[in-house]
Order: C-alpha cells, then sequence, then structure tokens
C-alpha cells in the first residue's frame, strides 16, 4: 500500500518537529521553504568574522527537545551539546541598580536582597506559585490538543477545570506579581516575561507566570554554538528519517476540493509547480495561511483569526563591537524607567517605546568563534508594536541613536566608535523573510484570558486533511512550545489520517 503523502509548509522547529514523526511513523514527508535553509525566526547571519543567532536566543524546557530525539530513537547530545547557564540574565537600571538572576536560587536571592530583604524572602514563594501553575495546566495546554475530547475529559485534566482559580486566570500577570513583591524593580523584572510570548503583562492573564517557573525552576539553556546548531541538528535529524526539503519554494496556493485539502501550488527556480498530497501542514502564520494560501475559500476560521490582536513585534540591531566587556553576562537587560508607559506605547498607541526595554545577547561570551579576537557579537533588541505601516527606516535611524545613548548612559560603555559591523530586523523586515502577520513574533497575543482557546487548533474544523502547527498555532510561540506544536500536529495526523 502507498505511502500517504504530507506536504508542510515553513522549515521552522514546528514544521521539522512534525516532519520528523510523521516520517518516522511511515508518511512520505516533504517540506516547502521560502528560504535556502530550515529555522524559521530561528535563522543566522555569519559575515565578517562574526556570527549572531538572528532570532530566539534561548532554550527553556530542553526535555522537549530531547524527546523529539528519543522518540525517533536518536539522542540529542549526538548531535549537539546544551549547557544550562550559570546566569540567566544581568538586569541593569537607570539609578545603577543591578540584579544578577543566577541559576542557583540562593544567590539570586541574595541579588534581590540588596534592593528588597521582603521581596528576597517572598522568591521561594513565587515560584512555588508559578509551578504549581504549570503543574495543573501544562498537561492541558502545552502537551495535547484542545481539539480532542479526551484532553479534557480525564481525572487530571477535570481536577484542573474544578479548581480553575488556582490557575489563576481572572487577575493580570501584573497584579499576581504585585501580591507577593513591594518593591517595583522586582515587579518590573517578574512582569518582563509577558514578552516571552508577545503579551503586556498589564493585561494578560497570570496563568502566564508558569513562564518564569519554566526559566527558574527548570532552567535556561543554550546550546555550545549558539541556537541555530540546534536547527542544524535537528534539521540533520529529519534527512536522516527520510524528510525531503524543497528550499527555495515559495507555497502560493492550498488548493481545496470538496472541501478536502488536494495539492500545494508553489514557485520554484522561477517556475510555478504543483504536487498532490493527502495532508497539508501549514507551519506558516495562520493569518498569512488563511489570507494568501487559503484566499477566497470564505473560511469562517480566517475572519474570526483577523480580528485577534496580533503579539508584539521586534527591532534588531545586530552589531559587531569591538573590545570586550566584562561588565556585561551573555543576556542583559535594560530596563524602561516607566514599564507601563512601554506597553502602552507598544499595544495600544502602536509606537516606538520612548523609553525602550533594551536586550542585549553576546554569544561570544560562550563561543569565540562567534566574533574575531578581541571583539563581541551584540544582539540588541527591543519591543516595538507590529507592523501597521510605520515609517520603519525613519524610525530605525530614531532609536538607534536612543539605544546607543542609553547603554552609555546605563552600563558605561560608548559604542559610538565601536560597532565596526551592522545589520538590522524590523517588524516589516521580518513580515517579508518570515511571512508573520504584521511581523508579529508570536501570532496572537496573549492579551485576553481567553487566548490560548482563540489560538488556532492544529487541525482544521473546516477543511479535511488540513493541520497547523508552529508559533501562532497551539499552544504557541517560543522553541519549546513550536516543537510541541508539531508533535501534537504529528500525533492528530497518525490518528486521523493513517487509514
Amino acid at each position: 500500500m502507498a505511502k500517504k503523502k504530507v506536504g508542510i509548509i515553513g522549515a521552522g522547529f514546528g514544521g521539522l518537529s512534525a516532519a520528523i514523526r510523521l516520517a518516522n511513523a511511515g508518511f512520505e514527508v516533504t517540506i516547502f521553504e521560502k528560504n535556502d535553509h530550515a529555522g524559521g525566526k530561528a535563522s543566522f547571519i555569519k559575515e565578517k568574522g562574526f556570527r549572531f543567532d538572528k532570532g530566539p536566543s534561548l532554550l527553556t524546557m530542553p526535555f522537549v527537545v530531547e524527546q523529539l530525539f528519543k522518540d525517533v530513537g536518536e539522542d540529542l547530545s549526538e548531535f549537539t551539546k546544551i549547557h544550562k547557564l550559570d546566569n540567566y540574565c544581568k538586569y541593569f537600571w537607570s539609578d545603577g541598580a543591578i540584579i544578577n538572576a543566577y541559576n542557583d536560587l540562593s544567590l539570586f536571592q541574595e541579588e534581590i536582597k540588596k534592593i528588597s530583604h521582603k521581596d528576597s524572602r517572598a522568591v521561594k514563594d513565587f515560584l512555588k506559585y508559578a509551578k504549581n501553575i504549570y503543574d495543573l495546566t501544562a498537561d492541558i495546554f502545552l502537551f495535547k490538543s484542545f481539539s480532542e475530547a479526551k484532553t479534557f475529559l480525564n481525572p487530571k485534566s477535570l481536577k484542573t477545570l474544578f479548581q480553575i482559580w488556582k490557575i489563576d486566570p481572572f487577575r493580570s500577570m501584573n497584579e499576581a506579581i504585585r501580591s507577593f513583591f513591594e518593591n517595583e524593580k522586582v515587579i518590573q523584572l517578574f512582569n518582563r516575561y509577558a514578552t516571552y510570548n508577545g503579551s503586556n503583562p498589564y493585561k494578560a492573564p497570570a496563568t502566564l507566570n508558569i513562564i518564569p517557573h519554566v526559566e527558574y525552576n527548570i532552567g535556561g539553556y543554550i546550546p555550545d554554538k549558539g541556537i541555530y546548531s540546534l536547527v542544524e541538528a535537528i534539521y540533520q535529524l529529519a534527512l536522516m528519517k527520510n524528510v525531503q526539503f524543497n528550499f527555495n519554494s515559495d507555497v502560493k496556493k492550498i488548493v481545496v476540493r470538496n472541501n478536502k485539502v488536494s495539492k500545494l501550488l508553489f514557485e520554484q527556480n522561477g517556475k510555478s509547480e504543483e504536487k498532490e498530497f493527502d495532508v497539508i501542514i501549514s507551519n506558516a502564520d495562520v493569518n498569512f495561511t488563511y489570507q494568501n494560501l487559503l484566499k477566497g475559500y470564505n473560511l469562517k476560521s480566517a475572519k474570526r483569526y483577523l480580528k485577534l490582536e496580533a503579539s508584539s513585534s521586534a527591532m534588531v540591531f545586530y552589531w559587531g563591537v569591538s573590545g570586550t566587556h566584562n561588565s556585561l553576562e551573555v543576556h542583559n537587560i535594560l530596563f524602561s524607567d516607566n514599564y507601563k508607559n512601554e506597553f502602552d506605547e507598544i499595544f495600544e498607541r502602536k509606537i516606538l517605546p520612548s523609553d525602550p526595554t533594551i536586550y542585549i545577547y553576546i554569544s561570544s561570551k560562550l563561543n569565540n568563534n562567534d566574533a574575531p579576537p578581541n571583539c563581541e557579537n551584540w544582539f540588541v533588541m527591543i519591543n516595538t508594536p507590529n507592523n501597521c505601516g510605520q515609517d520603519w527606516n525613519k524610525e530605525e535611524l530614531k532609536i538607534r541613536k536612543n539605544i546607543i545613548d542609553k547603554i552609555h548612559r546605563i552600563t558605561g560603555i560608548d559604542l559610538k566608535d565601536k560597532i565596526i559591523f551592522e545589520r538590522t530586523l524590523n517588524p516589516k523586515i521580518i513580515e517579508e523573510l518570515t511571512s508573520s502577520f504584521r511581523g508579529s513574533l508570536y501570532g496572537i497575543s496573549s492579551n485576553d484570558r481567553n487566548a490560548a482557546f482563540l489560538r488556532q487548533q492544529n487541525r482544521s474544523k473546516e477543511i479535511e486533511g488540513l493541520y497547523f502547527c508552529g508559533g501562532s498555532a497551539h499552544p504557541g510561540g517560543g522553541i519549546p512550545l513550536t516543537i510541541l506544536s508539531g508533535k501534537i500536529t504529528a500525533d492528530l495526523v497518525i490518528k486521523h489520517e493513517s487509514k
């Protein structure tokens, strides 16, 4: 009997995860990727002796990646090595305060004690609260499909549903954090985790306080050779499992016949082509899939999804910097003085923050090969509104000076004559490169307590044989969740399409 054919649009973590599992289960899998390499938003820059991870810069929940390899009979450690960071992030404020978020909880508490004795003692209670939310929700919200009744009709899920108040969905993240801490800097530090899925801590439900648990209780990791080495490892695993790749292939349309997927129309090397499939999985942005690849089919899901609030985006400066700077860690945050105003500007006014929080990631502090001798590779990012027609070239020039001045003011490092290499990324470029709706990094935001249920489910209710995975689908964005998205989707395909 002939193998069922699966076509996957996009070679991001979600598409790769689904492809590996389906190929291992006996499906004939082909991935179409419009770029010349795998990874999606997790891309890279390598030029003038500098190497930058272009997107994600931290790995959490490493067991998710390890399980992907284990599920198909392989060992991640044979492909790449990952290490837990000693210091997850170094936090700076304009008044000179500094906190190191060490992985050793007692050391982290000592850091917080420098600005608040009382809040230092509250850290354990807060992380215990965050762990409890994770324990109650992970099985439902992260590891299983919402579209299957058995996800909810089992003792563990019913226990959670009957204790819904314990997952704290009715307060905002900020409100819940303030119930544990008094110092504004500590509150700001934990509010920051809303940005891990492109949301506003003053609106996002407190359920998202599971994110600090993932980082502090489970840990933050990074591969030896940077995040992109993880993409390369998973790509090699896919090749081993006989996944076929069509790079430089721009999918133009998902053809539907009799309410069932039929084939993909795509362009490759300037030539229009088509290929029939039994199953099609879109690892592309959900809105892009509906508005472009399924244009003309008048789907209710497309109209509903277009109305949902898109997540925030980002502006990134990739700077090759001369000299080494021991005052900085691998991951660094320079906070704004008015955090609420920053989020109001991003989500309400749709403008660049007047005083942006600045994130600096320097992987060359771990891997000397990422920069020439006596140089560093600075990934400098600020959160921004998604692309609503702003003049990003103009905004880029304006914010660049603001960022350089702020780095100098807070850290004492003057970059004016130190930047010897530069590339930039803004929401419009993100949209063009990744087809993400308005350049949003995580699909829809979580600024609504129902966002988890509003996110695109992995199996289409309207078109037979159509599935979704990746950061804009269930369960969400970030490396571990997109890999889980691929797993959930593969499991659904195996269940519903194997006959």
